[in-house]
C-alpha cells in the first residue's frame, strides 16, 4: 500500500478516507464473523458446547471497625462458655 501524506489532504478528503476505511473494516469484520459462526456450527455437530465458567464473585474486605468488632466477639466467646 502506498504511503499517503495525510497533512496534504483536505478535510473532505480525510473524511472520505475515514469513511472508506470504516466501510472496509466493517466488511472484514462481517466476513470474519461469518467464518467464525460457520466454524461454530461445525463444532456444534460434535456435541454440546461447553458453558463459559463464571468468575467467582469478589469477596468484600472487612472494614477496620468490623475486624475489631469481630475479634472482640471471638475473645468473649470461649470465656463466656467457660463461665
Amino acid at each position: 500500500m502506498a504511503k499517503m501524506d495525510l497533512d496534504s489532504l483536505s478535510i473532505e478528503e480525510l473524511a472520505a478516507l475515514r469513511d472508506n476505511a470504516t466501510d472496509k473494516l466493517a466488511e472484514k469484520v462481517a466476513a470474519r464473523q461469518a467464518e467464525l459462526e460457520a466454524e461454530l456450527e461445525k463444532l456444534s455437530l460434535y456435541g454440546k458446547p461447553a458453558k463459559k465458567s463464571l468468575a467467582a464473585p469478589a469477596v468484600a474486605k472487612a472494614r477496620k471497625s468490623e475486624e475489631v468488632a469481630g475479634k472482640g466477639d471471638e475473645a468473649k466467646g470461649p470465656i463466656a462458655k467457660a463461665a
